[in-house]
């Protein structure tokens, strides 16, 4: 469940959630939290990767080696995570998320898990369509939330790890209900 907490509340893409360690959580008794992603654990082909390991641990997608990306995350998450924390403990390399014999998780198992819970949660209707297909719809649903809610462009493409030119090239379509918003924001600087 904290996986795909991970994915939904802080728009994490699946490698960074698989490659999140305690050292990348601040997670306070109260309020806001941060994640710290500076890796990501994507799982492809052994042949493509210099370790011949599936989930070689990469530097973040489309970004130098060094960098990092504070991502801020809800009261929830920080709750979530400090619940699974005590419970499941980490990976003696401070990992979070590891699978029953301390090694990374594979795409194929939390999918797995994935699509049994959509089929408990669903209705046969909306198991057969494309509503959370996959775990990264989640990442998805949170960049579609945070634009929704009003979060500026440049914040939410921060947050999530995007270009301002993707995000919205992307996500742009996701954006409703919000003309009368934008219609009462433009009437109040015409009269200020």
């Amino acid at each position: 469940m904290a996986l795909f907490a991970c994915m939904y509340y802080a728009a994490l893409r699946p490698g960074e959630a698989v490659g999140l360690r305690l050292q990348d959580c601040h997670l306070p008794a109260k309020g806001w939290g941060r994640l710290t992603i500076d890796v990501s654990r994507p799982e492809v082909n052994r042949q493509w990767t210099d370790s011949g390991d599936a989930h070689e641990e990469r530097g973040l997608k489309h970004r130098g080696s060094a960098d990092v990306r504070p991502v801020p995350i809800p009261p929830e998450l920080v709750k979530i995570l400090r619940q699974h924390i005590e419970e499941y403990g980490t990976g003696a390399d401070g990992h979070i998320f590891r699978s029953e014999r301390g090694g990374v998780i594979a795409s194929t198992a939390y999918t797995e898990v994935w699509q049994d819970a959509r089929a408990l949660a669903l209705t046969p209707a909306q198991v057969a369509s494309p509503l959370a297909r996959r775990p990264y719809d989640l990442r998805h649903a949170a960049v579609s939330l945070w634009l929704n809610a009003g979060v500026s462009a440049p914040d939410v493409a921060e947050r999530a790890g995007h270009g301002v030119d993707v995000l919205l090239r992307v996500y742009a379509k996701c954006i409703d209900g919000q003309k009368e918003i934008a219609n009462k924001r433009i009437s109040d600087a015409l009269t200020a």
